[in-house]
């Protein structure tokens, strides 16, 4: 792992926003995984800044996101197929039929089938982007006795409802999401994990410093060739 400590998320969203535009300027082609959440939003400001500036075209670039609540309607406020269209989506020139999506109302086993081949249709994964809760969980692959593969349903656990139940007002936060799992992270050739704020402290020096388990599924980056980390001082303050 390649560990990066800058002063704050803007200064993180710089960063990532470079290497991220640097892949697409020498692939135009090239498949991102994308993240929701708050780490990554200082990250799409900046994209959504280069591709208005003129620097960067996504015209021709691929997307996966990593994950999607269940039960909840595509156009929720609340769903992370809404938020990447906010946050990213709306903002840049992507072709819409290149962003691939997990439909969380579908059929786990027969969608997971389908993620999977619509991945490998592109070509793999270049950079996977990711967060890390404060469990250690990477997209919703949450605690566990073993390490998943490939995009699978999954309860969600009390610490993941609390974390993000504040973000729903008008209906109960589902209680489950299907994610692609820790075996489809892996497979991406690149990846770049965010973390910042005092809470995810832990979860970092679990996954940097701590030993392999699913029992903090982030500590399975450590067995990837290339993995960047970018933190801010406080998620950095226990290594």
């Amino acid at each position: 792992m390649k560990i990066n400590i800058l002063d704050n998320d803007a200064a993180i969203g710089e960063a990532v926003c470079k290497i991220i535009c640097d892949e697409i300027k020498s692939k135009p082609g090239c498949v991102l995984g994308l993240a929701t959440g708050a780490s990554p939003v200082p990250t799409y400001k900046k994209l959504v800044e280069a591709y208005s500036k003129g620097e960067v075209s996504f015209k021709d670039v691929s997307t996966f996101n990593l994950d999607e609540y269940c039960d909840l309607p595509k156009d929720h406020k609340n769903s992370y197929f809404t938020f990447m269209r906010e946050n990213l989506f709306s903002k840049i020139d992507i072709d819409m039929n290149n962003v691939g999506f997990l439909d969380g109302n579908a059929n786990a086993d027969s969608e997971s089938e389908r993620y999977a081949a619509a991945i490998e249709a592109k070509g793999g994964i270049d950079i996977q982007l990711l967060g890390i809760g404060r469990n250690g969980h990477i997209a919703f692959n949450e605690p566990s006795d073993s390490f998943t593969d490939e995009a699978w349903k999954v309860t969600l656990t009390q610490s993941t409802i609390d974390a993000n139940s504040v973000y729903f007002d008008d209906v109960p936060m589902p209680h489950h999401a299907i994610t692609m799992g820790i075996g489809s992270i892996m497979r991406a050739k690149k990846i770049i994990l965010i973390a910042t704020g005092a809470s995810k402290a832990q979860a970092v020096r679990d996954m940097i410093n701590g030993p392999v388990t699913p029992q903090c599924p982030a500590s399975v980056l450590q067995q990837h060739k290339d993995v960047t980390v970018f933190l801010d001082r406080a998620a950095a303050a226990l290594l």
